[in-house]
């Protein structure tokens, strides 16, 4: 079944000041508790064209915690409360990912997806995170074009990719400049705790996806003792924020590349690319050599080898980068090509122009959150390196990003040292949280457990695979709070079910792969 995305109409809510408070020591560079009290929600039902226990509001936060009287945004925020008062636990709030990813909608997807044991504990809370779709969106007036981050390295187009890299940063300084510092992840964890303030509860449960790992992670730092049930699901590397999470992109496609390899030449008479690894390997970069050359057509829409490389995420599902692979071939050879409806999307650029309101906010969170190096040249030699190490995408990932002309972060990032009650979940084969940055959260979350899935493909696993073998133990942890007396390791049969790809927001490529987001 696909989960469709939802997009509900916020009703205007009033605003009722509530003695709760917010802020406490464990808030670093935040203001005393005394000084800001966040406001009760007052419920609305979101649509007519919604169910009636789909409700939404508005709360104010500061724009700067630092200054808590100062200026303020707004927090759309969404709830479905349990329907088992007698059951329930708390509240639990859901990130799908991102950065810029929106969650109001959330609440509706997992109330139709989660077990009943699960869903009777909780009143499931979605926010639109700080400067994304309804709270105080931000832009910078980026084109189609400029929201394109994949940019190959080539020495000759290396100064037109350092001036792409400093008109977004300068965009974004002249569009969003006064708000921009203030869209991080410490300062959205501190919204989460708003929240939480303001629906009254002591502590709070939390389902975060993707980007929404580090998100969670982040929260459970500054705010220990108020952080109740965690499921981080596809994990960010608190280590690799941000260049080194966009580098193991391309660090981890290759394993991937060479297990679909071996996958595609085991079946050589299905799709005619190989009989060994070695020989579909061959074909494969022979294909993109020509590509550079002569671009393939496929309705209508010329696609270059470098494109191509850009589809580095689908090589963790071999069954998926196969038959795309054998159509381009085919295309290339001058054959009709009858794509499917899911190739069309995987190839084919989406007709209309997207909002770079998600880009925006990717790009704050990504630049704020830690430092960058601040010269081209640094860039200029690590993707010459990267493109001869890791030819599937090194000089993607190491190639120059906005961040080089960014801001310096207003504070450092978050050091993981609170032992936590945090259950992480993890698939085998995940493109845009590779096993190993999974592996890393699980690490530098002390006293946290992870469930991995192997032979798990794709972004995402809890209520995203509806046959991952992880389900069984996350609903437990949700049900009972206890988290298992060891890591847990499972096996999920690859490529053999149809993903709920929706949980996590699609990146703005060429080549989007179902159910991968940014992180």
């Amino acid at each position: 079944m696909k989960m469709k995305r939802l997009a509900p109409v916020l009703a205007a809510a009033g605003l009722v000041a509530t003695s709760v408070p917010l802020l406490s020591a464990t808030g670093a560079a935040a203001a005393p508790a005394a000084q800001y009290t966040p406001q009760k929600p007052a419920w609305q039902r979101c649509a007519t064209d919604r169910p009636a226990a789909y409700e939404c509001a508005t709360i104010k936060v500061p724009l700067d915690y630092r200054r808590p009287q100062g200026r303020t945004i707004d927090l759309a925020i969404s709830r479905i409360k349990s329907g088992n008062p007698a059951k329930r636990h708390g509240a639990m709030l859901l990130n799908p990912g991102g950065p810029g990813g929106s969650g109001l909608d959330l609440p509706l997807m997992m109330d139709e997806l989660m077990p009943k044991d699960v869903r009777d504990q909780y009143d499931l809370i979605g926010f639109d995170p700080r400067g994304v779709g309804a709270s105080t969106p931000i832009t910078c007036g980026m084109s189609d074009a400029e929201q394109n981050f994949d940019r190959p390295y080539k020495e000759e187009t290396f100064p037109a990719d350092v001036a792409w890299a400093r008109t977004v940063a300068e965009k974004c300084r002249e569009k969003s400049g006064s708000v921009l510092p203030f869209i991080t992840t410490r300062n959205t964890a501190r919204d989460m705790d708003a929240i939480r303030a303001a629906l009254g509860e002591k502590k709070i449960s939390y389902v975060g996806y993707s980007y929404g790992t580090y998100l969670g992670a982040v929260y459970t730092q500054m705010f220990p003792d108020r952080s109740d049930r965690f499921v981080l699901d596809s994990g960010v590397d608190p280590q690799r924020i941000w260049r080194g999470m966009i580098q193991v992109w391309a660090t981890e496609a290759e394993p991937a590349f060479k297990r679909w390899a071996q996958w595609t030449a085991e079946r050589s008479g299905d799709y005619g690319l190989g009989e060994t690894p070695e020989a579909v390997s061959k074909t494969f970069w022979d294909l993109v050599a020509r590509a550079n050359l002569q671009p393939i057509e496929v309705d209508g829409t010329k696609i270059t080898g470098d494109d191509i490389r850009t589809a580095r995420g689908l090589f963790f599902s071999p069954s998926q980068a196969a038959p795309l692979v054998k159509a381009l071939k085919d295309a290339a050879d001058g054959k009709p090509v009858p794509l499917t409806e899911a190739q069309r999307k995987l190839l084919l650029p989406a007709a209309e122009p997207a909002s770079d309101n998600g880009t925006a906010v990717f790009w704050a969170v990504v630049c704020g959150d830690t430092e960058w190096p601040r010269y081209p040249e640094q860039y200029q030699r690590e993707a010459a390196r990267d493109k001869a190490r890791y030819p599937l995408y090194g000089d993607f990932a190491s190639n120059i990003k906005p961040c080089a002309f960014w801001r310096r972060p207003i504070e450092p990032p978050t050091a993981m040292k609170a032992k936590t009650n945090v259950l992480t979940v993890q698939n085998e084969w995940d493109s845009q949280t590779p096993l190993v940055s999974g592996q890393g959260l699980h690490k530098a979350l002390a006293g946290s457990r992870m469930v991995l899935a192997l032979g798990g493909e794709g972004h995402g696993v809890y209520l995203v695979d509806p046959n991952s073998c992880a389900a069984a133990t996350v609903d437990a942890y949700l049900t009972t709070g206890r988290l298992p007396a060891r890591d847990v390791t499972c096996r999920t049969a690859p490529g053999a079910q149809e993903r709920r790809s929706e949980i996590a927001p699609q990146s703005p490529r060429r080549f989007p792969v179902p159910a991968d987001g940014r992180f």
